[in-house]
């Protein structure tokens, strides 16, 4: 086809936009001149936009009648430009009015077509273009297409509110998922898994917190599966993410003498959170939750509602001897924690004695004592709320059973009472003296 017949026939072209449709099309004889109408500050604007002399012509009026006048204009010139131009051989003209007759189906013009065209052949390379077309429509059948990603998490996040879950679930996953949304604005349906994957390498956080991450983001994209935003006859970018492997760590414990001292030092209101911890193995954001009307004294078993558990889902964990005779020495009404610092006491009141804190310290003794003391590792499993394949690779053989009666055969002396110690706030350090009251609590 020769560069006039392309040049010439440009005045075809509806837009720079191909999927846009005309206002109105003014026509002389074989040349049209489209106008389209849009609005501008609340009045609506005309605008006319064609191709003369192998030039692009755009011209914008507030009356339609004067855009139809000039496009009336337009039309004739082009028109007399293809009479005295037009080269084309008859088999290229059969062509050029063949392509006419099958574009008129879906009113796309030629040039339009052509450059839509030419940009599909330049994104697929050799791929056919047919196939890849087909295979598109085949993945999307039934699939809303243009919903971006801070839509779905916020329907996400309104959905898990509706359902109930704790409120510490719903602080991690508006976090997260805010956050993914700010880096990825765009349609859901666009979000690739090498982007996932290279978003969580450049964010510099820890194997754990990333493996984290990865798993509220797949509680998104299965949300979206089910909301039809994204293919569910495929794995979702999240999913083709793989986890992070992540070293296998040992766990970390007090020796019973060593928790001993540390009970013994413990005030009042800080005595409920390491003794329940260490003898009952309950996760720290557990016990912030926990009302002293859960924990009976006479049936000797701690009772944790399924809001209040990690993994939704009521669980009972006995209670100890020993444990039911520290918690007789305080008073239990309200909520075991009076204070929501009174975990991050507890580390400081180590360091006044000379000793470590590890992290879940208490749980890991707990779990770890329990294992040695009934060797059953699916009664600690539900006691733990955990799995029995982690309490089996992390917890087994860590201590003897020696060692886990003297853990569960710690008590408080006899006649013995919480010592009296304040905290100071400004210098957060534990000093012997009278209870401090402070804003919140008596300590």
């Amino acid at each position: 086809m020769s560069d006039k017949f392309l040049t010439n026939g440009a005045q075809n072209r509806s837009s720079s936009h191909p999927k846009r449709k005309p206002f109105c099309v003014v026509r002389h004889q074989s040349a049209s001149v489209p106008i389209y109408a849009h609005q501008v500050h609340g009045k609506t604007r005309y605008t006319i936009a064609f191709y003369l002399d192998g030039r692009r012509k755009r011209r914008m009026f507030t009356d339609l009648k004067e855009a139809k006048r000039e496009a009336k204009s337009a039309a004739e010139k082009i028109q007399r430009g293809l009479q005295s131009n037009n080269d084309l051989r008859p088999a290229e003209r059969e062509a050029f009015l063949g392509a006419q007759r099958i574009l008129k189906e879906i009113d796309v013009p030629l040039v339009s077509a052509i450059e839509e065209y030419v940009r599909c052949r330049k994104v697929l390379g050799d791929a056919p273009l047919l196939a890849s077309v087909e295979e598109f429509a085949r993945r999307t059948r039934g699939v809303k297409l243009g919903v971006s990603v801070p839509e779905v998490v916020e329907e996400l996040i309104a959905a898990k509110e509706q359902d109930g879950m704790s409120h510490r679930y719903m602080l991690q996953l508006r976090s997260i998922l805010r956050i993914f949304a700010k880096a990825f604005p765009g349609p859901i349906m666009h979000v690739k898994g090498d982007q996932i994957d290279s978003w969580l390498r450049d964010s510099g956080l820890s194997p754990v917190t990333r493996n984290n991450r990865l798993t509220v983001l797949r509680v998104l994209f299965n949300f979206a599966k089910q909301r039809n935003y994204v293919p569910d006859s495929e794995r979702s970018a999240a999913e083709v993410v793989a986890k992070v492997k992540v070293a296998s760590t040992e766990a970390e414990i007090f020796e019973p003498e060593e928790f001993e001292r540390l009970l013994l030092a413990a005030p009042a209101n800080v005595l409920p959170y390491l003794a329940i911890g260490g003898f009952a193995g309950l996760r720290g954001a557990e016990l912030s939750r926990l009302d002293w009307n859960a924990v009976d004294m006479k049936r000797r078993m701690i009772q944790l509602r399924a809001g209040q558990a990690k993994t939704a889902s009521r669980r009972i964990v006995p209670m100890s001897d020993n444990l039911v005779a520290w918690l007789s020495l305080v008073d239990r009404e309200g909520k075991v924690l009076q204070q929501k610092a009174l975990p991050r006491r507890a580390p400081i009141l180590a360091k006044s004695l000379g000793m470590t804190w590890p992290n879940n310290v208490l749980r890991h003794s707990f779990i770890s004592y329990r294992v040695a003391q009934i060797q059953d590792v699916n009664q600690v499993a539900l006691e733990a709320g955990n799995s029995p394949n982690i309490i089996f690779k992390h917890y087994r053989e860590l201590v003897t059973e020696e060692a886990a009666g003297e853990w569960f055969s710690i008590g408080p002396p006899k006649d013995w009472t919480p010592p009296e110690v304040k905290w100071n706030r400004r210098k957060r350090t534990f000093q012997d003296g009278n209870p401090c009251v402070d804003n919140e609590h008596s300590a």
